[in-house]
């Protein structure tokens, strides 16, 4: 089958760690062809709908960023439903552009495209705000955008995690007490003049353990996470913030809340997911480009990326 992936640009992807490259890999080693889409390639035209400039490439065994990680084989202009499937890999920011792409996208799926994660549940689901859909696994958190709840908040609940609810690998992210000398700015910095709505939580101390990063694929959980671990001096455990990975089976609650939420994103077309779990508390549900299938693989021998690609085999199949 051919499979595209609608990624960044190529050379800005790390052949080390990246999971979209381990996808890809994953792909080929099952004897699929791999193409690869960026974003502004894609749009719409009579007769051939939605389509793009696809390059055919093929992976390299080379895992090394100073070296190459493909070739290129070919590259021509294909109306997205005669791909077996498309996999939309591009990372954030969420932005109109991306909304438009989404929309492209489900017009791809009315001539005929399997696209995954579809874009409608893409488009539908704030990866900050979705966990408000699960209560129970949720730590006391407030969202909103007038600054005297914000405040309130940080006074009833003494030490707070803010950020904002269309952020990424731990941008804007801040850990403010009920006593920071800082607060007042830091609530102006994020909402402006109640122009910007945030998430509050309350912290977790627990984070000082690890950021647990849980996949699901095809509905099923991956039964290892990579707890991202806060380097010294910091409170954000993401890899992009310096951040160390380590991975480790999943704990009875770490079950829990993975098996429960999985089969509500299965069924709405989210074939891959990563959730973001602090101590016993869901945090985030990551739906764009979930990351860590390297990590996870690297120290533990579990291919999640592999799993993925036969998900995305039998969804090609129904």
């Amino acid at each position: 089958m051919r499979f595209a992936f609608i990624v960044d640009p190529l050379d800005s992807l790390k052949a080390c760690k990246d999971s979209s490259i381990d996808m890809m890999r994953a792909a080929q080693d099952a004897g699929h062809a791999v193409w690869v889409i960026q974003q502004p390639a894609i749009h719409w035209s009579a007769p051939q709908g939605v389509c793009a400039e696809a390059v055919h490439i093929e992976m390299l065994d080379e895992r090394k960023d100073s070296a190459p990680w493909f070739v290129e084989i070919d590259r021509h202009l294909v109306p997205l439903r005669d791909f077996a499937a498309v996999v939309m890999r591009k990372d954030p920011p969420f932005d109109i552009e991306y909304v438009a792409t989404t929309w492209l996208l489900e017009r791809a799926e009315a001539e005929g495209a399997h696209v995954f994660n579809k874009p409608r549940a893409l488009r539908d689901h704030s990866e900050k705000l979705s966990i408000l859909e699960f209560p129970q696994f949720a730590v006391p958190m407030l969202v909103a955008r007038e600054p005297a709840l914000v405040q309130a908040f940080i006074d009833i609940q003494r030490d707070t995690i803010l950020k904002p609810i269309d952020g990424m690998g731990g941008s804007q992210i801040f850990r403010v007490r009920h006593d920071d000398p800082n607060r007042n700015v830091i609530v102006e910095t994020l909402i402006g003049d109640s122009a910007r709505t945030i998430m509050a939580q309350r912290y977790i101390p627990e984070i000082g353990d690890g950021d647990k990063r849980i996949l699901i694929v095809g509905g099923e959980v991956v039964p290892y996470c990579l707890a991202r671990i806060p380097k010294a001096g910091e409170t954000r455990g993401n890899l992009a913030a310096g951040g160390r990975g380590v991975a480790r089976e999943l704990t009875a609650r770490d079950r829990k809340i993975a098996e429960t939420v999985a089969p509500v994103l299965a069924a709405r077309g989210l074939l891959l997911v990563g959730i973001d779990v602090i101590g016993d508390w869901l945090t985030e549900i990551n739906v764009t480009s979930p990351t860590c299938m390297v990590e996870i693989h690297e120290q533990t021998d579990f291919d999640a990326a592999a799993m993925f690609i036969v998900a995305l085999e039998r969804e090609c199949q129904v």
